[in-house]
Parts: structure tokens; sequence; C-alpha cells
């Protein structure tokens, strides 16, 4: 069997230098990617080394990490995988950011702040008039800030802030106080956006849910002033972070779900009338809360304020578990995917949108569900050191857009690595839960983990087609998947086999 490196997908670079690994270990950091193309300078550097005598390699694959570095997989004359470390060049990133075409305009501007403020993917995800809007909103919003500051400070002023003494200064000051404790929660809100805007399309159950549980924790900070008097300012902006990071939370996982209800295209009257009924409900609560303050049995007792509080809180809590857990998604997200999936190899048949969102659980993370499936990880770790596994990996998943191993390693639980390759989509991802849940149900422990995989991918391509078939018989939509392929590593087959 001979390799056969692929001409187009050749990966070098004059300006970034290559170090042999035998401990490789790397942070993933923000997704940096790199287009190269070769150069008469590689070619020349190729042939002064093998005037030298070393020996001639072939790169059969190249891995990407989110820093912007890569790592090459390299076979050489004695049939065996050496690795060596790629390391990012920022003059030459730079020059090859800037010849992307579309995103030109911003090759200026570091990655990790466009990650930060912009959504994945920009500007192919977004419209073309995203950005204009964007950029245009942020003066209005800040205008709009320093409006609400000078207004506090008058505010405060009405209700005798500043009045004793005479002093205009006084309200100005309290005034700077205050909208200092709206400042510092600002900064949560800032943080999760920018963090983890990425996740609400995932699961925006599960995030509504621990927003309300955030700002549950906020609320105690607030309860808690009248004890200290003292840390009042502290224990207010500590609460007001809390619950900042809580409507970060809340408010881009609920515009998720109003656009589920919005099916015929009336996602602006949806939410207006939902503003209804939120306001209703505003009206009468603060009704209740009032008349329950004017009740001296509360008001005169901080215990039985907090053992009041304590109680409506959770039943709140309750209440919106009850609210989210009725709620009928028809597309598939990773839990979603895990119990059709699970339901399918074991019977053959899937479950209906309401049923399988009856038995999603909203709390649970990804990491604490059975089989652990751990995406995005390097091959090396994949193979645990065992390089000459890499060629026959390749060969068993040369048709499919990912690479998939189990984890001896791990014997507390059954648990399948996976890692992407370029190109891999939505429904790669699916493919590759469809395999782990197999080899999980299925695997045999007389045979090798290479006869497990390679039975394992047969199922699927006999099996996987009968599955699309009864999603969408079930009324799921298979056009849409809410199955994101991770971006820390991904890998570049370079090699084409040849009998």
């Amino acid at each position: 069997m001979t390799f056969l490196c692929s001409p187009q997908l050749q990966f070098c670079s004059p300006k970034l230098s290559l170090k042999p690994l035998l401990h490789s270990n790397f942070t993933r950091l923000e997704r940096f990617q790199v287009f190269c193309s070769p150069s008469d300078d590689d070619i020349n550097r190729d042939s002064s080394t093998k005037e030298r005598g070393e020996d001639e390699c072939t790169v059969i694959l190249v891995e990407r990490y989110g820093n912007g570095t890569s790592k090459r997989y390299v076979l050489d004359n004695s049939e065996r995988i050496k690795t060596y470390l790629q390391e990012r060049d920022d003059s030459e990133l730079s020059r090859l950011q800037s010849s992307l075409g579309t995103d030109s305009e911003l090759f200026w501007i570091p990655q990790i702040i466009k990650d930060f403020f912009l959504p994945a993917g920009f500007p192919e995800s977004v419209s073309n008039d995203y950005l204009d809007y964007i950029l245009w909103q942020f003066p209005t919003n800040v205008t709009g800030w320093i409006c609400h500051v000078l207004v506090t400070s008058s505010l405060l002023k009405a209700v005798g802030v500043g009045s004793v003494g005479g002093t205009t200064a006084a309200a100005s000051a309290a005034a700077i106080r205050w909208v200092s404790k709206d400042g510092i929660g600002a900064v949560g809100r800032l943080l999760i956006g920018g963090r983890f805007g990425s996740l609400f399309d995932d699961d925006p159950k599960q995030w509504r849910m621990y927003a309300d549980f955030i700002g549950s924790a906020g609320s105690i900070f607030d309860l808690s002033t009248p004890l200290y008097p003292g840390y009042f300012l502290p224990l207010a902006s500590l609460g007001n972070l809390a619950k900042a990071v809580a409507r970060g939370l809340k408010d881009p996982s609920f515009r998720v779900i109003q656009n589920h209800f919005a099916i015929a295209g009336n996602l602006g009257e949806v939410a207006a009338k939902e503003e209804v009924w939120e306001v209703s409900a505003q009206l009468l609560g603060l009704a209740l809360g009032i008349y329950a303050l004017d009740s001296s049995w509360i008001s005169t007792s901080y215990p039985t304020l907090t053992s009041t509080w304590l109680s409506m809180r959770l039943l709140h809590l309750w209440f919106r578990y009850m609210s989210l857990s009725v709620i009928q998604f028809d597309t598939i997200n990773l839990k979603r995917a895990r119990i059709l999936v699970q339901s399918h190899i074991l019977s053959t048949s899937v479950p209906g949108c309401k049923q399988c969102n009856a038995m999603e659980n909203i709390l649970l993370w990804q990491r604490f569900i059975r089989p652990s499936i751990i995406f995005a990880v390097s091959l090396e770790e994949m193979v645990g050191g065992q390089n000459n596994m890499i060629k026959q990996l390749l060969q068993l998943f040369a048709k499919e857009k990912y690479v998939l191993t189990v984890n001896r390693q791990q014997l507390k639980h059954f648990e399948v690595l996976v890692t992407f390759k370029d190109g891999a989509t939505s429904l790669s991802v699916l493919r590759s839960v469809w395999q782990s849940y197999w080899l999980h149900q299925n695997s045999s422990k007389s045979v090798s983990d290479m006869k497990n995989i390679e039975q394992s991918l047969i199922e699927l391509d006999d099996k996987f087609s009968d599955f699309i078939k009864r999603l969408k018989e079930a009324g799921w939509d298979t056009n849409q998947l809410s199955l994101k392929v991770p971006k820390e590593i991904a890998i570049h087959d370079l090699i084409v086999y040849s009998k």
C-alpha cells in the first residue's frame, strides 16, 4: 500500500517553522483559521533538505488548532508517523487574512476581538446589513445610557437625596454610585454575550432555566443588604452582576424560544403578545407584593420576609421548569439526538417531538450524559500515543467527515472520542453520535476496537438512511439540525490511498 500526497491540499509556508513534538499538550484557544499554499521557497527548502541527507517524508494530514498553530503528521520511509508543531507567523497570517475577500474590511481587527463581538461564521452567517446596523446601534446605546445617568441624578434629588444641605453635588455623587452598580452588572452581560453567544441556539431551554437559578442567587445579595447596610454598594453590585448575567442568558435563549413559536413568520407579533402576558403578570405580582409588604407580619419581621421570599422563589423556579418542559422543539440538538439515536438502535423506531421533548432532561449537562462523547480531540490523544493506529483510522473513515475511536484509558465508563475533518456539517455530527451509540450497545470485548469500529461503520452505512427516514415520518426537521461542528480542532486529510 502506498500513500500519495494530494498536491491541491499542500499546507506549507516559508515563514512557518517545524519543531518535533515528543509530548504535545495544546491549549484550545479561540478559532483562528489558516489557509496557505505552497511557494517557490518551500520547493527550494525541500530540495536543500534532501541534499543534507535527511529522510524524505510525506505529510499525511494536518491538524489545525484554535490558536492558529497546527500539527503535521508525517510518514517517513520506515512507515512510522512523526508529528511536528507548525508555529503561527502573525505577519503571514495577517497577509493571508487580508486576502480572504469578504472579511477584508475587518482584517486589521484581531481575531479574538472579532470572535467576541461578532457571530460565529461572520460575515457568511448573517445578512449583509448586519454590520452597518450594529455600528449605528452602538453610539445609539451609548447616548441612551448617558441620558439614563443624568435622569437618575434628577430622580434621586427629587426623592430627597442631596436636598438636605442643599447641594446638587450630593445627588450627583449618589447617582454615580447607583449607576456604577448598574455598570458592574453590565460587565456580566458583556462577558456572557461575547464568550458564550454560540450556546443558546443549541439548548435554549437549559440556559433559560439556568438564568433563573443565577437570578435567584443575585436576589440573595439584595436581600442581605439590610443585615449589612455598611456594605450596601458591594452587595448590591454583586446582586446586580448576578442578575445581569442571568439576563444575558435569558434574553438570547428566550428569543430562540419565541422564534420557535412563530411558525407563520410572525415573530414580531408573538413577541408583542408575550409582552402583554408578561406585563399583566408584572402588574398582578406588584399588587400582591405591595399588599404583602403592607402587612405588619412581613414588614416588621425580617425572618418572615426572607421565608416568604424563599417560598415564592422556589415556586417561581418550579413554574419556570414546567413552562419550559412543555415546549416541543422539532429541531434536533445534541440532547434530543442522543434520545432519538438510542431509540433507533434499540428498537429501530424514533419518538415523536412531544415524546422526545418530554424525555429531554433540561438541567443535565452534556458531560454527565452516558455514553460520554468528547468532541474536538487531537488525533494523537485519540490513539493514546500509538501513532501506527492513525493510518488505520484514516482508512476506515476515508468516506466520513470525522474520525472516531473508543477511549480505553477511561475505565469508569464508556467514552468515545471524535474529531472532525474540514467540510464537516451538522449531519456529520449526527452520524458520529449514531455510531457512538451503536458502539456503546454492540461492542464486543472479544475482538479489537478496530474491528468493532469497522463493523459500526458497516451498520452506519446500512441503517442511517432508515434513521433519517423515520425522523421525517415522526415530524422532525432534518433540514435544520442544531448540531454545531466544534472549531477547536480540525483535521485536513492530505493522503489518497491506493491498493
